[in-house]
């Protein structure tokens, strides 16, 4: 797979560069003799041995440091990518003077074991979905730079439980129960309204971005997974899916076929020159304005990554989508999560802003 690869690649070329930090064979983790350790048995089925107390915590990628920046950003030792200052406010502020250490998955793989054993984590952890091989990659990770590295599965499905799992090894069980409970409640609240929701009542979606506006996350990405959720369905279907941030690039011919009715533009896409561009015009959802623009801050609301903005994701589109289902103020839930999930209290200016583009047509819907 073209993950595993890229991921072997680039350990390779570290190593070779930086052979003074391979350690012994194995992948046992050495620790002093003052310091407690307990088995963790992570969601590969790997057994790990992790310190006991932890308080210096290093992700993996972005999908990584998203949750843990949300249940223990005083722990983190470093973040995958430095970032943007339109999300300086939104994040902890610890967060901006961390050292980045790139990611270990994806078409953009940069992770880099120099700066990751400079910032002296106590263990390494992976969130997300489960790829291929994922056992041999964290083993390989773990042997390549001697510090603990556990993967915690933490897809939608599953991101309740990754955070009552990190709120077990690091202490924080009561903050982790916290949003996991949201979590749950999300969950629950989505599957109510969407069973209510008849065949004849299901809007075809796309969701795309890219300055082309043809790159798309296809029924079965991660990236997509909202849609499933909400009840709505993803009418970009394909052969090969792609669960990379700008998913699957179709062609206008393929786009006029599957003619979706409602089309959500990634920010930094045409959203805002499309009615004027005769290849879209023609369009269902153009032609009828039902289309918007999915709010980006601190991360885009319905992936890229795919981590808990998807929850705000389910809240926004599903409402927008299908108000008298999902029937409820999405500012006031928007304010909620910015303040349970990021300690950051929205104001009235900043909420408008933020949906602007994406709940004034909201109400087309019969």
């Amino acid at each position: 797979m073209r993950q595993k690869a890229d991921f072997r690649r680039i350990t390779l070329l570290i190593i070779a560069a930086q052979i003074i930090f391979m350690t012994a064979c194995g992948t046992a983790v050495s620790y002093s003799e003052d310091i407690q350790t307990t088995i963790f048995t992570d969601s590969s089925g790997r057994k790990v041995e992790i310190p006991t107390d932890i308080t210096r915590v290093a992700p993996s990628g972005s999908v990584a440091t998203m949750i843990l920046a949300t249940i223990c950003p005083e722990y983190m030792v470093s973040v995958s990518s430095t970032p943007s200052s339109s999300q300086y406010k939104y994040l902890p502020e610890r967060l901006l003077d961390l050292p980045t250490t790139g990611q270990l998955y994806g078409s953009r793989s940069t992770i880099n074991l120099e700066s990751l054993l400079k910032a002296s984590p106590q263990i390494i952890i992976d969130l997300g979905d489960r790829k291929d091989n994922i056992a041999s990659d964290m083993n390989t990770m773990q042997r390549t730079i001697g510090i603990a590295t556990v993967f915690i599965e933490a897809d939608l499905p599953n991101l309740a439980s990754a955070y009552r799992t990190l709120g077990e090894i690091l202490g924080l069980s009561e903050r982790a129960e916290t949003l996991a409970s949201f979590i749950d409640e999300t969950m629950e609240m989505a599957e109510t309204n969407r069973s209510q929701i008849a065949e004849n009542e299901r809007k075809s979606v796309m969701y795309t971005s890219g300055p082309t506006g043809l790159n798309t996350n296809a029924y079965g990405s991660v990236q997509a997974q909202v849609f499933e959720i909400i009840g709505a369905v993803n009418a970009i279907v394909v052969d090969d899916v792609s669960n990379a941030g700008g998913g699957n690039i179709i062609d206008l011919e393929q786009l006029y076929n599957f003619d979706p009715e409602v089309i959500l533009f990634a920010g930094s896409s045409i959203y805002d020159i499309v009615d004027g561009m005769p290849a879209w015009t023609e369009l269902y959802a153009i032609r009828n304005n039902t289309y918007y623009e999915i709010p980006e801050l601190p991360y885009n609301w319905m992936a890229s990554p795919p981590s808990i903005n998807m929850i705000l994701g389910i809240w926004w589109s599903g409402n927008l989508l299908y108000p008298q289902y999902y029937d409820y103020d999405v500012a006031d839930i928007v304010k909620q999560i910015y303040s349970l999930f990021w300690d950051y209290e929205l104001t009235d200016t900043e909420i408008q802003s933020m949906l602007q583009n994406s709940t004034m047509k909201a109400h087309n819907y019969g």
